[in-house]
């Protein structure tokens, strides 16, 4: 149950009149108490909605919203700077006073098992889930430090890399996650869930190619592509200034733009009978290499 607080008047008597009620002197607080908004159909229009939230990313797109499941990615996301608007909750898992701690803005709605399996993901996520207000990713909203560590991906695809990739990238702290030529959706269900919330703790931004290599050279910054052509190991560079570390997919690499115009190629000496690794292993590699060059 909701309780909501309304302003009543309190009775005075000194303050009849003649052929009137109890005239009001001031007003007191009390307590009234009204049901609170439940959904158990899988087939209300609401919870269809949100079913196009789960399934499709124009959905996502054209409603600037997307699901999260999970205390741990709701407080995340709250922490991050995220809108939560919705807020649903499984009773029998979660309760309502565990809900309202999580956010005292959002809207709550109570939901049965039948929905709760409709919407969610996976079984484990402690019978909550919340709807979000997507955030702009531009590269102008971006805020730097003076001296920033950036990792570059371009043009993943698979939503466990990319949810890999900002895991690693909350661990080293890093000043921001670049997506060049996105094809993914970042709020892609499986993009939230493999990243832990980490996809709420990161500064993201998206952009093209061009856009990003104009944005990193306008500031100064060094970037370092990691690349099978003309390349230098890894280790030998000078990561302690301004720095971009670019990672390309596994089948294809970086597009020739960036081999072009980077600051220097470099590469992961591979001692095996493959030339190439996971793209979020490359990348963790190259970042924890600044890292130590950063002193950590």
């Amino acid at each position: 149950m909701l309780y909501v607080h309304c302003l009543l008047p309190k009775l005075n008597k000194k303050n009849l009149k003649n052929g009137s009620t109890l005239a009001p002197s001031k007003l007191s607080v009390f307590h009234i108490k009204t049901a609170m908004k439940q959904i158990t159909s899988v087939q209300n229009p609401f919870i269809k909605s949100l079913v196009l939230l789960h399934e499709k990313a124009k959905a996502r797109k054209q409603s600037e919203t997307f699901l999260i499941e999970g205390k741990r990615e709701i407080t995340l996301a709250l922490k991050g700077g995220y809108e939560i608007e919705t807020i649903l909750f499984l009773p029998e898992v979660c309760s309502e006073t565990e809900t309202r701690q999580l956010s005292n803005k959002a809207e709550l709605i109570e939901i049965n098992k039948e929905v709760y399996q409709k919407l969610a993901y996976r079984d484990t996520t402690e019978g909550i889930l919340a709807v979000a207000k997507a955030k702009s990713m531009q590269l102008s909203d971006l805020k730097l430090s003076e001296n920033p560590l950036i990792i570059i991906a371009e043009a993943p695809e698979k939503p466990g890399n990319i949810g890999a990739l900002l895991r690693t990238a909350d661990a080293a702290n890093l000043d921001a996650v670049i997506i060049a030529n996105p094809k993914s959706d970042l709020y892609n269900p499986n993009v939230v869930r493999s990243s832990v919330g980490c996809l709420f703790t990161n500064q993201i931004a998206t952009g093209t190619t061009t856009e990003i290599i104009a944005f990193l050279k306008e500031r100064n910054i060094n970037f370092y592509c990691a690349t099978l052509q003309n390349s230098t190991s890894y280790h030998t560079q000078d990561y302690t200034s301004p720095t971009a570390l670019v990672v390309g997919t596994e089948a294809t690499g970086l597009t020739q733009e960036w081999r072009d115009a980077a600051t220097q190629n470099i590469i992961i000496p591979m001692q095996g009978e493959i030339d190439s690794m996971n793209v979020s292993v490359a990348a963790a590699i190259l970042i924890f290499e600044a890292k130590r060059q950063r002193g950590f």
